[in-house]
């Protein structure tokens, strides 16, 4: 397969920070790959180094075999990118700004993006100054996915997005995937990675920790568990699978990997009056998994 995006010992230094150290990463074309941190974790960063809006401190990267700082506007004929904010022209209706964004890359799909407008249930004769952030991330989604760019360059892009319009843009991305589109998702939301992604990512601390399949990164998967007691709770900590126990009063709250029955058994037995299991936020699977240095 042809490596549509390509980095190799890429860092971006601040003065003493380290914003991102020494990233290797290949893209594969018509690839979604899932890029996962917690919040400060050097995605943004990336991504602006990626678009050329920045320049590396040290290392290099390439977008269909291009320098993205010295090959910008070529690349960007080719890509399209939603950021996890989108800020419009106020004064444009959502119709005249879709106009100028897709006569600004060169070239859309007029039909595609009035089958977007109406999936996204978006009203395109409003002011964008009257939009909700909702309404507003609807219509960058939509600038994006119309000009059917090559590559799709998405940062946190479900942001103020409701649920049914998050099922939208999957159905979307799982389009532009089938058209052999890339996309590269940077996101902090694991089950929306999980439901696209054909390989995770994974970045903390401005370094790349792991990268693989979903099936190869299992490992990951957790389920939190919380429980109420009539009395003390039970010890849990020598479960097997079970970390992260924090104790409170008549409360156990923990993590569970791999099968759950040994944890529900103790529980079971020990007086239990409210039980809650739920998946963990990826934020909380680092911590749990990495610690919380850097």
């Amino acid at each position: 397969m042809t490596a549509t995006i390509r980095t190799s010992g890429l860092s971006k230094r601040y003065g003493n920070f380290i914003a991102l150290h020494d990233l290797n990463l290949e893209v594969q074309q018509g690839e979604v790959l899932g890029y996962l941190g917690p919040n400060g974790a050097g995605k943004t960063t990336t991504i602006r180094l990626l678009l050329g809006l920045i320049a590396p401190s040290a290392g290099h990267a390439t977008i269909f075999d291009l320098d993205t700082h010295k090959a910008a506007p070529e690349i960007h004929r080719h890509l399209a990118y939603v950021p996890g904010e989108a800020n419009l022209w106020p004064g444009l209706t959502g119709r005249e700004t879709l106009a100028l964004l897709g006569n600004t890359h060169g070239a859309f799909d007029e039909a595609y993006r009035d089958e977007l407008i109406a999936r996204f249930e978006f009203d395109p004769s409003k002011k964008v100054r009257s939009y909700s952030k909702g309404n507003k991330q609807k219509l960058a989604l939509i600038a994006s996915l119309m000009t059917r760019a090559e590559l799709l360059i998405l940062d946190e892009p479900t942001s103020g997005l409701d649920p049914l319009m998050e099922q939208r843009f999957r159905e979307s991305i799982a389009e532009a995937k089938s058209n052999g589109q890339t996309v590269f998702l940077s996101s902090h939301i694991l089950s929306e990675v999980e439901a696209l992604c054909d390989r995770v990512a994974i970045l903390r601390g401005g370094e790349l920790l792991e990268i693989g399949t979903l099936a190869e990164m299992r490992h990951l998967a957790a389920v939190r568990v919380d429980a109420t007691f009539d009395a003390d709770p039970p010890d849990v900590s020598q479960v097997p699978g079970v970390s992260a126990v924090e104790i409170q009063d008549h409360r156990l709250r923990c993590q569970v990997t791999g099968p759950i029955q040994p944890l529900l058994k103790i529980i079971a037995n020990s007086g239990v009056r409210e039980l809650l299991s739920s998946e963990p936020s990826l934020e909380e699977l680092f911590l749990s998994h990495y610690g919380t240095h850097t």
